[in-house]
């Protein structure tokens, strides 16, 4: 039977009663298929080629296509070929419904990351570095607004405990850390060590120790190696065994200590006394004690009195400090802060009175217009003392400040800024106030007295000497023989201090054994090449000597560059005065490395983290120096 006769004996065609397409859809099967008239929901489904009913629950088309497939193949098939036509129109249509524009896109929440997966230890350990290097609080993991930043970043990563960072991933990451440290330490043939004792927020003493040495490829290595709780007496003798039993917790050898810098504390330099180590004082604090010497004047210590009154009447006074910003925007001078003086930083007396110098005006201004701080308005005299003040400290301070960094070489820099100071820096001028040129004279004299020791002497004029772009330049001609002498002495003894370890190793090889060997020919040639080892001291010393003289001789290195990297690029060249260079530029000139620690151990005992344990405390500094 055809199927236009099976349509006719169905009653479809003879009705004549015309179908309603689907609302709101696109497929091709909807072609075949209608609603009637009066079905407004569109719940029965009919065929318009057999007018039979065809279930499709919610617009279901398979069961559309099945009836095609089953009763009017022919209908299917050219179903099947506009289907496929049309998808070869529109490659990229979406098969599934579209998403509407206003409905967010969210990842899948329904699978976390477990624990042990890769992603999850990537996070937490990305989090425990920021909680180390940034000194933040361990509560930060259960603050909300870091949750919700966590969330949102990855929404299938579910944030440990504090307690989890506390007990297992930061003092896992300082065990990672100090390993790697202790690894980086085997290659230090020489180091020298930074210390310094402090008070935490919470009065508990502590002692901080910091290592310097250049490895094998001639990179600066800084390294903070503890921050102790120290419940001894500050004495001497206590804090020379808080040092010892530190070095020896890194398995250090107190025979490789090149030198100690020490800060102002004297306890400190009298355990450098006792262990017998080469100690030398900061050079910053020795600046800065001779500027304090300088200072005790009645005239400067009364213009310095009433800068920092004036100073604090600023700090404490909103109404003067407003007054003072719309003054400067009046006078159009630099809409800068007032700086108040810090006792424990170096320079800040200066950078007080700098300021104060610079906005002058304005403050002369604003004091005078108030009738409450009209007393406090200096003098011309009280300003020529702070010029004069200004004038003899502010070189000092810039050549101070040069000298603080960790990664680069800084004792072989003192001899030259003491050859600049005497020479021009600190030289008396007519050009400047009386009162300068006092203050010149008495910084230069402290440092004279200071430096004059023979034995700071010889170490400042070895480093000077080492370093490429200064030689024996500031070393003075009286002492130029004697530190030739000591440089050609260490390297012959170095030499020899190798082929002493060669030849140890040599002689564990060549240890006798139970069976005695037939003599061969060539054994009676090794008796001549023994002894002629035996003239290998005076032929070392002979090419120590052409090695020195060779290198005094080539080219300075510009002072703007890095020794290192010259060291680095001629230690073929030179291989006894390359190990020299590692011993002697490896020392920090200040004892800006454990000022840095103080400071850091200062970011985390906080007020509000003033109870934390003394391991913690030192895990935290260790981790927030060295990250």
């Amino acid at each position: 039977m055809s199927e236009e006769s099976e349509a006719t004996q169905n009653g479809f065609e003879h009705h004549g009663e015309e179908l309603l397409p689907r609302r709101r859809s696109s497929s091709v099967i909807w072609a075949h298929f209608g609603f009637r008239a009066c079905d407004t929901q569109q719940e029965e489904v009919i065929c318009k080629e057999c007018g039979r009913v065809v279930q499709a629950p919610q617009g279901n088309t398979t069961n559309l296509f099945n009836h095609l497939k089953t009763h009017h193949k022919n209908k299917h098939e050219e179903c099947i070929k506009a289907r496929a036509t049309l998808a070869s129109q529109n490659p990229y249509q979406p098969t599934q419904p579209k998403i509407p524009a206003t409905q967010p896109l969210h990842r899948d929440t329904t699978t976390q990351y477990s624990s042990s997966a890769q992603k999850h230890a990537e996070i937490t350990d990305a989090i425990a570095f920021y909680l180390a290097k940034d000194m933040c609080s361990i509560d930060t993991v259960s603050n909300e607004g870091f949750r919700k930043l966590v969330k949102t970043l990855d929404n299938k990563y579910t944030i440990p405990s504090r307690h989890f960072f506390s007990k297992m991933a930061l003092p896992a990451l300082y065990q990672k850390c100090r390993g790697q440290i202790e690894k980086d330490i085997l290659n230090a043939d020489l180091f020298a060590i930074t210390t310094d004792l402090w008070s935490s927020r919470a009065k508990e003493p502590y002692l901080s120790i910091t290592i310097h040495f250049i490895d094998g490829d001639f990179e600066m290595k800084s390294w903070c190696l503890q921050t102790s709780l120290f419940l001894q007496d500050n004495t001497g003798e206590a804090v020379a065994q808080g040092l010892r039993e530190a070095i020896a917790s890194w398995n250090l050898q107190e025979e490789k200590l090149v030198c100690f810098t020490t800060g102002s504390h004297c306890n400190v330099a009298k355990a450098a006394i006792l262990n017998e180590w080469p100690m030398q004082e900061c050079f910053g604090y020795r600046v800065h004690l001779a500027i304090e010497k300088a200072m005790s004047d009645p005239e400067i210590e009364r213009a310095v009195g009433l800068c920092k009154k004036i100073v604090s009447s600023f700090s404490y006074s909103y109404r003067l400090r407003k007054e003072l910003a719309r003054t400067q925007n009046e006078l159009k001078l630099p809409e800068h802060g007032l700086k108040v003086e810090c006792p424990t930083r170096w320079g800040s007396k200066q950078a007080m009175i700098e300021r104060f110098l610079e906005q002058q005006k304005a403050i002369l201004k604003v004091l005078s217009s108030e009738q409450k701080s009209r007393h406090l308005v200096p003098t011309w005299h009280d300003i020529e003392v702070l010029d004069a003040i200004n004038k003899a400290l502010q070189p000092l301070i810039e050549f101070t400040e040069a000298l603080f960094s960790e990664k680069y070489v800084s004792l072989s820099y003192v001899k030259p800024v003491l050859h600049l100071f005497c020479s021009f820096i600190l030289k008396v001028s007519h050009d400047v106030p009386d009162l300068t040129n006092t203050m010149r004279t008495k910084i230069l004299t402290y440092l004279q007295e200071k430096y004059e020791d023979s034995g700071t002497q010889e170490l400042l004029d070895m480093a000077s000497a080492l370093d490429p772009r200064f030689k024996l330049t500031y070393v003075t001609e009286d002492r130029t023989k004697p530190i030739q002498s000591r440089l050609l002495s260490e390297m012959v003894a170095s030499a020899s201090m190798e082929i002493d370890q060669c030849g140890g190793m040599a002689d564990a090889d060549d240890a006798p054994s139970m069976s005695k060997k037939r003599k061969s020919v060539g054994s009676f040639f090794k008796i001549t090449g023994d002894a002629a080892e035996k003239f290998l001291p005076q032929q070392e010393e002979q090419q120590a000597l052409s090695e020195l003289q060779s290198y005094q001789q080539c080219a300075n290195l510009d002072s703007e560059e890095n020794p290192l990297d010259w060291w680095k690029e001629h230690k073929r060249i030179y291989p006894r005065l390359s190990k020299l260079a590692r011993k002697y530029l490896c020392i920090p000139a200040t004892n800006s490395p454990s000022e840095s620690v103080i400071n850091t151990g200062g970011n985390v005992v906080t007020c509000l983290r003033s109870s934390l344990k003394p391991v913690v405390i030192d895990r935290m500094v260790f981790l927030a120096k060295n990250l």
